[in-house]
């Protein structure tokens, strides 16, 4: 299968290293030219979870170098999703499938408005923590899961297609009828701790044993499965607080991507999850109040290091 990775940060990376190793024809679409080019010269080399490899995957910054494909992963930030939908439109083979990967809400609707529901899958990655160590050179931490669904409905066969190029990739692979679930419970997790790390310079581990920290993070989780529940969204769990807390022990020495934005001085994804839940629950008449403080801070915080 002839495939392009779009975003081929931390998680890009690994998607498209172990697809191409898997056998497929893999293009890694990035505007990070020292990346590409690191790429281009010597390779994609992940490390972690999945071993020590170095594998050739093609690269380049400019989508129309690509050609048409059979499948483009949308692996971006979710503000980039898009614009990165825009730029895909050569890429696409009259069946070609779209399926969009990133933390929060709205990457779905964003991609579908642009291509169209039709061509339009949705992941959700859990367990990768995966994070760059220079141009060509990323690790990831677990293999957990990928979890698949359509916009809306049942498991068709176009997603089994898919989830059978990423499971022969070495990716563990599970279609759900209900994908909305899914967002909203590994929401919830990204909600608790993202924000919370990232203002407190504590891995998920310190949040769990910080008492003040914690305080913080586990309001987050209350208030973000009462605004699921509000929505009529169906979870997994009865006591939220429980389950971000064994979510965060799985990962305690993980760094969140938005705390590693920060870091890096990039633009974060703050509206996409603390700010996303905000107005979810404005919207359905549940108070937020921690999710709303943390998202002002978040901003705030990036308006003086000169990045927002």
């Amino acid at each position: 299968m002839k495939i392009a990775v779009v975003g081929a940060g931390a998680m890009g990376s690994v998607y498209a290293a172990l697809l191409a190793k898997a056998g497929n024809e893999v293009w890694a679409v990035d505007v990070w030219q020292e990346h590409i080019e690191a790429i281009r010269e010597g390779g994609l080399h992940i490390e972690g979870a999945s071993g020590d490899n170095t594998v050739a995957v093609n690269a380049t910054t400019e989508a129309a170098e690509v050609g048409t494909c059979d499948l483009v992963i949308l692996a971006t930030k979710a503000r980039h999703v898009a614009n990165a939908a825009e730029s895909i439109r050569a890429m696409l083979a009259p069946e070609a499938s779209v399926l969009t990967i990133q933390n929060g809400l709205g990457s779905g609707d964003a991609a579908a408005a642009a291509l169209g529901p039709e061509r339009v899958s949705i992941g959700v990655a859990g367990g990768f923590g995966a994070k760059m160590l220079g141009p060509g050179h990323a690790r990831h931490e677990g293999m957990e899961l990928i979890r698949l669904g359509e916009m809306e409905g049942p498991v068709t066969p176009r997603l089994a297609a898919i989830a059978a190029v990423w499971s022969e990739a070495g990716f563990k692979v599970k279609c759900f009828d209900d994908i909305h679930q899914l967002i909203w419970e590994k929401l919830i997790c990204n909600g608790t701790f993202s924000a919370v790390c990232t203002l407190s310079g504590l891995t998920a581990g310190g949040v769990l044993d910080d008492p003040d920290a914690w305080a913080v993070a586990s309001a987050c989780a209350t208030e973000g499965a009462a605004v699921a529940r509000a929505k009529g969204i169906t979870l997994d769990f009865d006591d939220p607080v429980a389950y971000v807390h064994a979510f965060g022990a799985k990962i305690r020495g993980g760094r969140p991507s938005m705390w590693q934005d920060m870091d890096a001085g990039r633009p974060g994804e703050i509206d996409a999850i603390n700010g996303a839940i905000a107005a979810a629950g404005k919207a359905a008449g549940v108070a937020t109040p921690t999710h709303d403080t943390l998202t002002a801070l978040v901003r705030a915080a990036e308006v003086a290091r000169g990045i927002r």
